[in-house]
């Protein structure tokens, strides 16, 4: 079973989450059924965006990167409390544990910077939300910022903003599994016209 940890900051964008549990769920109901994906915080309750509350599968403190294939981030807003988290030294170390056991991370919108802050991406190519002052912020982490809606470097893949989220998903799948089960569980989900 190929597992997934969905690190959630206070704040985070219920679309950008929502794309890889479904993209994962289908998978493991329709799909070759080999992947499975575990939501994480800072608590076990965390608020998204626009104020819902969500309970997570574990807190960071339960996390056994061992027993993960991948890391996504979602991105959020500032005044949700985002930076707060996604900033906080519990969930940098998580990121760079999982860069040092050489895993698949993903981030969509500025899901990247937490990435960035922790030096993952110093030297390399990425990107986040399509404003200046967030993009300012991952020059300044070392980052060559890179116009384009999804960037991929090595295992780490950033993208500019929720509408990536999708694709980014299904990028994520296809590392996991294969190019072709990717394209198959895409068709079940109705986003390629049979």
């Amino acid at each position: 079973m190929k597992k997934t940890l969905l690190l959630l900051a206070n704040g985070f964008e219920i679309l950008e989450a929502s794309a890889f549990i479904d993209v994962m769920g289908w998978n493991l109901l329709e799909g070759d059924q080999t992947t499975e994906l575990i939501t994480c915080g800072l608590r076990k309750e965390i608020n998204s965006s626009f104020n819902q509350k969500f309970i997570v599968n574990c807190t960071i403190e339960e996390v056994d990167v061992d027993a993960y294939d991948a890391l996504v981030i979602p991105g959020g807003f500032e005044v949700y409390g985002y930076y707060k988290d996604a900033y906080s030294k519990q969930f940098l170390e998580l990121i760079h544990e999982f860069n040092k056991q050489n895993r698949i991370i993903a981030s969509v919108c500025v899901g990247a910077l937490p990435i960035s802050k922790r030096g993952i991406l110093v030297g390399k190519y990425g990107t986040t939300y399509n404003n200046e002052p967030r993009r300012n912020e991952l020059k300044k982490f070392g980052v060559t910022v890179i116009n384009k809606n999804i960037v991929i470097d090595d295992k780490i893949i950033t993208s500019n903003g929720p509408s990536t989220a999708i694709e980014v998903a299904f990028l994520v799948l296809e590392r996991l599994t294969s190019k072709e089960n990717s394209v198959r569980v895409r068709k079940l989900m109705g986003f390629i016209n049979v």
